[in-house]
């Protein structure tokens, strides 16, 4: 027999958590329990559709992260326009659909304050598509974040001037297995972006579908007055891409006012006029020319038709400082061209020979077996044991 003290004490503690658990079933019940929230909370979203909205101050806790998710995966709730937090800290957002949201999809931010990040944020599962129209607008924009992660997401078409993903002055990020798609024609500007003193985040593991005319865009151009918390002489420092897969863009990796980034173990197929780019578009005093990037032990295939140029280089920025090394080339209409003209001279490069990717015409982007490019791009990609493919 319980004794009526400790079944009193287990009775409360079964009332508090399913008090924490909420399930809403529309837009207006969703902003109650949002305002309700505290550390621990768990809110349940059903089947449906909602409209967009803003919402500031939401805050879990380290050991109890406030949840926002569908409740069934296989039946994702669905926002029909924007979805804005402010000023949050430890929440998971996971398993829904933003479509259709006329501005940005997905806007997470500071809330104005540059030093004071949002912060301990997870995007899981999300698929948003369809958002913005033909200006500056993002799949997901993330202002002024830290310690976050976005894990298989998915973004497919965006504003023409916008990106898939938008960071500005976000640190300490990773954005693993997500894949971002746009069109092949009129595309958007960029994919993945950080810029705005971004620093310390790592693109794993994703796929990149002509996302983009720059799929990657490592740095960029910001507004003094944007930075945070304050311009540190870069737009973006020590970036990592690593394990990812790149189908056409115009520039699948480009190099812009960064200091210090590395891009290695990724496979790309048929950048349409350049594989990277080395620029340098903000010029204000005290910022660092583009310098110590690293291209290394990556995959290339690319047509000669196709490709302008390897690596376009802009004035301002220091190529002298950037790496070249262990790259696998493959020229597929000029077999015997194998390696192209790079800014400096190539360590190890390898190539000339069909690298065998499985299925071309599928999107399978995989090597075969008997591949000669099997140290290279990313399926030999070192964290792939941590990082399974979940697409």
């Amino acid at each position: 027999m319980v004794p009526l003290m400790l079944h009193l004490v287990l009775a409360s503690s079964v009332a508090l958590v399913a008090a924490r658990d909420v399930r809403v079933s529309t837009t207006p019940e969703l902003r109650a329990a949002l305002r309700e929230a505290r550390p621990g909370a768990l809110i349940l979203l059903a089947s449906g559709t909602y409209e967009g909205f803003a919402f500031e101050g939401l805050r879990g806790s380290e050991r109890e992260p406030v949840v926002v998710r569908s409740a069934e995966r296989a039946a994702p709730a669905r926002f029909t326009g924007g979805v804005h937090f402010s000023r949050i800290a430890h929440v998971e957002l996971a398993d829904f659909e933003i479509v259709g949201a006329p501005a940005n999809g997905l806007n997470i931010d500071d809330g104005g304050v540059l030093d004071a990040p949002a912060h301990h944020v997870v995007l899981r599962g999300l698929a948003v598509r369809d958002c913005g129209r033909t200006g500056n607008e993002d799949g997901i924009k993330l202002s002024g974040v830290s310690d976050f992660r976005v894990d298989g997401c998915g973004v497919e078409r965006w504003g023409r001037g916008g990106s898939a993903i938008d960071m500005v002055g976000c640190q300490r990020g990773e954005i693993v297995a997500s894949w971002f798609t746009d069109r092949e024609q009129d595309s958007a500007a960029s994919g993945v972006q950080m810029k705005g003193g971004s620093r310390e985040i790592a693109v794993l593991d994703c796929r990149f579908t002509h996302a983009g005319q720059r799929a990657v865009n490592i740095g960029g151009s910001t507004g003094l007055a944007f930075f945070r918390p304050r311009p540190q002489g870069f737009e973006a420092r020590d970036i990592r891409v690593e394990g990812c897969t790149f189908s056409g863009s115009l520039a699948p990796i480009a190099f812009v006012g960064v200091d210090g980034a590395s891009v290695r173990f990724n496979t790309f197929h048929r950048p349409r006029k350049w594989l990277a780019r080395i620029l340098q578009e903000t010029r204000e005093p005290g910022f660092v020319p583009a310098r110590a990037g690293s291209f290394t032990d990556n995959l290339v295939v690319y047509r000669a038709s196709e490709l302008a140029l390897a690596v376009n280089v802009g004035g301002g920025t220091q190529p002298e400082s950037f790496e070249f090394a262990r790259n696998y080339w493959y020229c597929e209409d000029q077999p015997r061209r194998a390696r192209p003209t790079l800014p400096v001279e190539e360590r190890d490069g390898a190539g000339g020979r069909d690298p065998l990717l499985r299925d071309v015409a599928a999107g399978d982007l995989r090597l075969a077996e008997n591949s000669p490019a099997r140290a290279c791009g990313a399926d030999a990609w070192p964290g792939r044991a941590a990082h399974p493919a979940r697409r």
